[in-house]
């Protein structure tokens, strides 16, 4: 009588006293799982707005994580949605600053369950990603309507500074043939 293969396998296993059998296809799948899962939710946070030129900072602190209201001169946007137009805003002179619809999508986020009580402190921060050229009374707005909001603790988002590795010296030319010229007598 011929043996199979598995057969084969099983005595085998049977004469050295091996019990071992492993099934890999479930582990595999279970690992591909947990790696599609977690690159997909690496936390890669893009930016909301790419039209918004944020002015230059010289802080060396880090930011915080919050809320992000990015302003430019066109649209207002609240971590992505667009909630208000710019032109109506400024053309407008009415007493109230309040610009509603900024309002109501910060009384929305504001009402949210925090879940962890180490994050309410957060819960109620907000950055302004105002683009840098945009009036003064526009931003004023959006800080008077994130108050209203009870959005009290207010961040401006900045580019970080540039770091200058290198300066060129006085006079010109490289930085090489200065030192050269140095180390000459």
């Amino acid at each position: 009588m011929k043996l199979t293969p598995i057969q084969k396998r099983a005595a085998r296993n049977a004469r050295h006293g091996n019990s071992l059998d492993m099934n890999l296809v479930s582990l595999i799948d279970v690992f591909t799982i947990l790696i599609f899962f977690l690159l997909s939710n690496s936390g890669v946070e893009t930016l909301p707005a790419a039209s918004v030129h944020l002015p230059e900072s010289t802080a060396k602190a880090d930011p915080k994580q919050t809320l992000v209201v990015a302003v430019n001169a066109t649209e207002i946007v609240v971590e992505g949605r667009k909630v208000a137009d710019v032109a109506p805003l400024m053309a407008a002179t009415a007493a109230d600053d309040t610009i509603p619809g900024l309002k109501a999508e910060l009384d929305a986020i504001a009402a949210r369950p925090v879940a962890q009580a180490e994050n309410a402190a957060k819960a109620h921060s907000v950055t302004i990603m105002g683009d840098k050229d945009i009036p003064y009374q526009l931003l004023r707005k959006v800080m008077y309507t994130a108050a209203r909001a009870d959005f009290t603790d207010v961040s401006f988002a900045v580019n970080p500074p540039t770091l200058t590795l290198f300066a060129a010296p006085p006079g010109g030319g490289s930085l090489l043939r200065t030192a050269e010229r140095r180390a000459a007598p």
